[in-house]
């Protein structure tokens, strides 16, 4: 097995670790009565899965061994809405980093068709450090309320939508 291909099933599973991570801070948002949050959370976290599922799909079409790799339990308990979205921006800038040595070993191993398969996840984790930051930056302002923040969601975050030069997915 290919160091690229070794690394990519590690990242399957650090895909679904923020799957399970995303999920568990939509929890705590629907417990908030913040059913914006939680929405905008549950999509995140599909997102993820989708993520995981669009590397076994590149590991089976390049005939590579698909390793699901377990994941640590997320953090479950956090203390009012600010906490979660601090977790999110350092687990999206954590990934990019994974991601980009990704990249780097498909580049070094000369595997064209990885480095370019790559390219997409790049492109994606910089909108998905600018959201998250952004987000941090509405939820962290003195004053706001949770209806400010839940009308920020809906206004701001609620249109994105599919990507049509996704990779294909594992199963869809």
């Amino acid at each position: 097995m290919s160091q690229f291909s070794e690394k990519l099933n590690a990242q399957i599973g650090h895909e679904f670790e923020a799957h399970q991570q995303y999920v568990a801070i939509a929890v705590h948002y629907e417990s908030l009565t913040m059913p914006q949050m939680a929405a905008f959370f549950y999509a995140q976290a599909a997102e993820e899965r989708d993520h995981a599922m669009m590397m076994v799909q590149y590991l089976l079409d390049v005939d590579a061994q698909v390793d699901i790799p377990a994941t640590p339990a997320p953090t479950c308990r956090f203390t009012g809405v600010v906490a979660p979205i601090e977790l999110t921006v350092a687990l999206e800038k954590r990934v990019t980093g994974q991601i980009h040595e990704l990249t780097r070993t498909a580049r070094e191993e000369t595997d064209f068709g990885a480095e370019q398969f790559m390219q997409w996840f790049i492109k994606e984790q910089i909108e998905e450090v600018s959201t998250m930051s952004d987000l941090l930056t509405v939820v962290s302002r003195e004053g706001i309320s949770i209806n400010d923040i839940e009308q920020y969601v809906a206004r701001e975050m609620s249109s994105r939508g599919k990507d049509p030069m996704a990779p294909r997915l594992a199963g869809a």
